[in-house]
């Protein structure tokens, strides 16, 4: 009965992945099967809190409560029922995107099973849910709005630190404690100390993430270079409105891609710790860190940077021949260290 009910929440979990995001659907393949199902619903509640952040026909204000409303499921272990549908009935009907629209309607589905993992495994969720809607609520309150005309900036340099670890750090965390609970050949990992270079693994993710969607952001209102780099060049938000201030903003650009580059080769390293039996975990941290590599790569060669008509995105060809050429050697330290150590040459 129990290994039915396994089967159930695993089958339960792909339909609702291939149809929410088919690509992390296929990624997510290399993932141990042991930790898959707890990667998968984090990847769907935060996939559902950042649906509610960014539908533009509710109220900023309303946004916000349903937000603190979808973080209040997390802060304990008792789900209010009601909030949960209340989500669903306010934003699920909404939403133009059909996988994001089937999402909310699943949410309930979602907690359910969420309360049949361990409560180890739930612990682990609640913190990660608990400090990502942080970052969506830090967009909506520092933002007032997805209109241009409202461009607004990050203050400090802190700020980005802050945002980055919200949105993405915190992911890190997540990742090495759940894998140093359930891989038994990461037994001799200290938690604590990983997780900090996991943290900055996924600072640098977002960070390459920043600076390649940097146009989209500005039209929508956001910028998240902080004021400080830009007076730095004598610069404003509203410049780089203008892609001819594209040159004056290489030596801003070239130091948010050196710090992205330096939270990646945290990362790198936090990779080739990976024991080399465990060459499901290397893969699935490999290939982020070279895909964030060749984006960085076409960003700093962009004269089309600042064009909000132009998206800085490498090709999917690019993605899966990382893919294949990482698992054909077999996640081999020697070979992808060289392919690292090539592509930051070329984009430092």
């Amino acid at each position: 009965m129990a290994t039915n009910r396994e089967t159930s929440k695993q089958e339960l979990l792909r339909d609702l992945l291939k149809q929410v995001s088919r690509l992390f659907y296929t990624t997510l393949v290399v993932v141990p099967a042991d930790v898959r199902d707890q990667v998968s619903l984090g990847y769907l509640f935060a996939r559902a809190a950042d649906t509610i952040a960014d539908t533009e026909l509710i109220d900023r204000s309303r946004r916000l409560d349903l937000l603190g409303q979808l973080k209040a499921q997390f802060v304990s272990d008792q789900i209010a029922w009601p909030q949960v549908q209340e989500i669903q009935q306010a934003v699920g009907p909404v939403q133009q995107n059909p996988s994001e629209r089937i999402l909310l309607e699943r949410l309930e589905d979602c907690f359910r099973l969420f309360q049949a993992f361990s409560p180890d495994d739930r612990r682990r969720i609640q913190r990660l849910m608990t400090t990502l809607t942080q970052g969506m609520e830090m967009d909506l309150a520092l933002f007032p709005s997805n209109s241009v005309a409202d461009l607004t900036g990050l203050k400090t340099l802190e700020d980005l630190d802050r945002y980055t670890y919200y949105v993405a750090g915190c992911v890190g965390e997540f990742w090495t404690d759940l894998m140093c609970a359930h891989r038994k050949a990461l037994v001799d990992w200290k938690v604590r100390e990983m997780s900090e270079v996991g943290v900055r693994f996924g600072k640098g993710l977002q960070l390459t993430n920043i600076v390649k969607d940097i146009a989209q952001d500005l039209q929508n209102g956001r910028c998240y270079v902080p004021e400080p780099m830009l007076a730095e060049a004598g610069l404003t938000a509203e410049d780089l409105l203008d892609q001819r201030t594209r040159a004056r903003f290489q030596p801003v650009l070239r130091k948010l891609v050196r710090m992205a580059v330096d939270h990646l080769d945290q990362g790198w390293l936090y990779t080739m710790s990976i024991p080399r039996c465990e060459m499901r975990l290397r893969l699935s941290c490999m290939w982020p860190i070279l895909s964030a590599g060749e984006s960085l790569k076409l960003v700093m060669n962009s004269p089309d940077l600042l064009n909000p008509a132009v998206k800085v995105k490498i090709p999917r060809s690019k993605v899966y021949q990382i893919m294949a050429l990482t698992t054909f050697t077999g996640a081999c330290v020697h070979v992808g260290t060289a392919y690292w150590g090539h592509l930051r040459k070329q984009i430092t």
